[in-house]
């Protein structure tokens, strides 16, 4: 049997351009065996926990796939939406967006599908359906704004590993980040008034960025830097006084160090100085997803009740607004350049 795998590839057809979304992941239902397989395919991703696997991994299968699982089901029963985990039914949304806007430029030449790094539908099934349309040049686009090792990184090691075995490997392109778009930035704004428009009132604006080890930072991940500047970008464009936003991160996991501060840490020292009503955006999440419609918008409110705040409210993601799906299109057609 050969070492190198040929990929069918339909008859007649002519050459196309994939266009290949990706998403973190999602179990694919809210239940232990379904939530236990999700966690152990992303806890057991080097990008994610780079630890020792002598170390790691007797921690992963003894104490932590036993038992989280409990935990993290019930938060997601508690966001499930009828066509799945929110993470999955917006992506899918925003995905068919892009496809309409693209397929109105470039008609039969470009195919564009959605992939989840862990779970399904996984990179190695849409790509090797891709390859079977044709797809001779394929473009990668990672749902993450800021680049982050643990996240467009592992997007990236996913990917190359599908490849590397094919006998014939499409041209690829893979968008590394999008942090500082003036489309990006501007849908996000934009977002942000919007929800202050709805709720009646302004309040002081929490950045709330997801978190990685404060060592990946020290050891060249431009991750906090690129969140830092996404910030900067969206406060000039509101204009905002140094008083009435912060910055901080969220969803830490273990008992290394983290980047800082910790969102919990940021709306406690918030209450302290009196801030009784708190706008929380997430500009990490493409989408809308367990970290924020959980953790910012049930746990971190009731904490910030705790601490004697009196109102948290979640900015909701970009989704499938249709300014996402332009600027998004627009940054898939530039990087098509001498494609198409």
């Amino acid at each position: 049997m050969s070492y190198y795998r040929a990929v069918a590839q339909a008859e007649a057809a002519p050459d196309r351009i994939g266009v290949l979304l990706v998403n973190l992941g999602t179990p694919d239902s809210p239940s232990y065996f379904a939530v236990r397989r999700y966690l152990r395919e992303f806890l057991g991703d080097r990008r994610v926990i780079d630890t020792s696997r002598l170390v790691w991994l007797p921690l992963l299968y003894g104490v932590v796939l036993p038992f989280r699982p409990v935990k993290t089901l019930r938060n997601y029963r508690k966001i499930w939406m009828r066509g799945g985990s929110p993470l999955l039914v917006y992506s899918k949304r925003l995905t068919e967006k892009i496809g309409v806007r693209l397929r109105d430029s470039l008609g039969d030449k470009v195919r564009v599908d959605l992939a989840m790094t862990y779970g399904n539908p996984s990179i190695a099934k849409v790509i090797k359906t891709l390859a079977e349309q044709n797809v001779r040049k394929l473009l990668v686009v990672p749902l993450y704004p800021q680049y982050c090792s643990s996240t467009t990184g592992s997007v990236f090691d996913r990917t190359s590993r599908v490849l590397q075995r094919w006998r014939w490997l499409p041209e690829t392109r893979f968008v590394n980040d999008y942090f500082d778009d003036a489309g990006y930035i501007g849908a996000l704004a934009a977002r942000i008034l919007e929800h202050w428009s709805e709720i009646g009132e302004r309040s002081h604006l929490l950045f709330s960025y997801h978190g990685i080890p404060a060592v990946y930072v020290k050891e060249g991940d431009p991750y906090q830097s690129q969140a830092l500047e996404t910030t900067r970008l969206v406060v000039s464009q509101l204009g905002l006084a140094p008083d009435e936003y912060s910055h901080c991160y969220q969803s830490r996991f273990g008992s290394v160090v983290w980047l800082q501060p910790y969102t919990e840490d940021a709306l406690k020292s918030l209450a302290a100085r009196g801030v009784r009503r708190v706008t929380v955006v997430s500009p990490s999440f493409a989408v809308d997803c367990l970290e924020t419609l959980q953790e910012v918008a049930i746990e971190y409110r009731e904490k910030f009740e705790e601490f004697g705040g009196e109102r948290l409210t979640l900015v909701p993601a970009l989704n499938d607004d249709d300014r996402h799906a332009e600027f998004l299109t627009r940054i898939v057609q530039n990087r098509l350049q001498g494609w198409t």
